[in-house]
């Protein structure tokens, strides 16, 4: 066992560039790990620059120079985020304020439901059962105005953190679009000399995280979109609000678009009953996520994502339970990383 151990070892580990990539790797997950709340801004900020990179970029093609390209899309960038904050936030937040306050209402007409289903499907409820359920929906409804002033005080802190978010988040992007090529080769001065396979693993991964991104980006824009013009247009109440949960949804692959079903079936099924109108709502929403699944996703990650799906779940479940919505959010990347490092590790003994 021993020396099936060190010969490991010594396939594995006997090259300098392999440490060194170990030991990158594991600093920057121990960063993650116990870092990463702290760094969330710059994070944030790092992910936005992705974003835009590409148009500074093909700003500079059409013969721009730099900082020029750099201000043009800052400025770009800032528009959309006051419109953001000034029109899309308090339309949202009218939103929420209204469901909360609909809340009451939808609970005493399901416990109102729950207590027909006796009638109508005797062989597979009691009337015991329905008043069990309906006297646990009743005690939880009790304490559903005292839940909302809590949830609301105990947020306040977090009101603080956005507007650090939308103060320190747009000077950290300016700053990483005007001195990307500083800030690269500031790092790679960290570096050894000798960084073939750091550069391997690197190129790689620069390449499809920056696609990952944008594609994520666009398939939430598209999917938000295109979820709120068919909201709108059935008439489904808090269209706005449940367009974003469906675009935001596709952040979580697979387990996000079941999630997200849930609110809307709710609405809908409150708002119209089991009648023809709720149907033709859950198949409208039906052909959206299997159009984002089937047409948009292998469109936009055909080359960036080649993981298989239980890969992609347990990298899910992983990085968010390590890093919460940023572990989720770059689960993908992560996932491609490892196997970045695991598809080179092996030619180690051969350099």
């Amino acid at each position: 066992m021993k020396d099936f151990i060190r010969g490991w070892l010594h396939r594995y580990l006997s090259d300098h560039e392999a440490l060194v990539l170990l030991l990158i790797l594991a600093s920057g997950f121990l960063v993650i790990i116990f870092m990463g709340q702290m760094l969330a801004p710059a994070l944030a900020a790092l992910v936005l620059a992705y974003l835009m990179q590409g148009t500074v970029n093909w700003l500079q093609h059409r013969k721009l120079p730099h900082i020029l390209a750099v201000n043009v899309v800052f400025i770009i960038f800032m528009a959309l985020m006051f419109a953001a904050v000034f029109v899309l936030v308090p339309l949202v937040w009218q939103q929420v304020t209204g469901l909360l306050n609909e809340v009451p209402s939808m609970v005493r007409e399901g416990q109102k439901l729950l207590r027909e289903l006796p009638e109508l499907y005797p062989a597979f409820i009691s009337e015991d059962q329905a008043l069990m359920v309906a006297e646990t929906i009743s005690g939880h409804l009790a304490g559903f105005g005292q839940w909302a002033l809590s949830f609301s005080i105990s947020k306040l802190p977090g009101v603080v953190g956005i507007m650090i978010y939308l103060i320190l988040v747009p000077i950290l992007v300016f700053f990483y679009l005007k001195d990307k090529d500083e800030l690269l080769g500031w790092v790679g001065t960290r570096l050894p000399t000798q960084r073939r396979l750091i550069l391997q693993v690197a190129d790689e991964m620069n390449e499809q995280i920056a696609n990952y991104i944008r594609g994520k980006a666009i398939e939430i824009l598209i999917v938000g979109v295109v979820s709120f013009i068919a909201f709108a247009y059935l008439g489904l109440n808090y269209a706005v609000l449940l367009a974003i949960l469906v675009g935001l949804s596709v952040v979580v692959p697979y387990i996000g678009a079941t999630v997200v079903t849930i609110p809307v079936a709710i609405i809908g099924f409150f708002q119209w009953g089991g009648s023809q109108d709720f149907m033709v709502l859950m198949i409208v929403y039906g052909i959206i996520q299997a159009l984002d699944g089937n047409v948009l996703v292998p469109l936009l990650f055909s080359e960036a994502v080649n993981l298989h799906p239980v890969a992609i779940i347990i990298a899910v479940l992983v990085f968010g339970g390590v890093w919460g919505f940023w572990g989720v959010f770059f689960a993908i990347p992560l996932a491609t990383l490892l196997k970045a490092v695991m598809n080179a590790w092996p030619n180690v003994q051969d350099t």
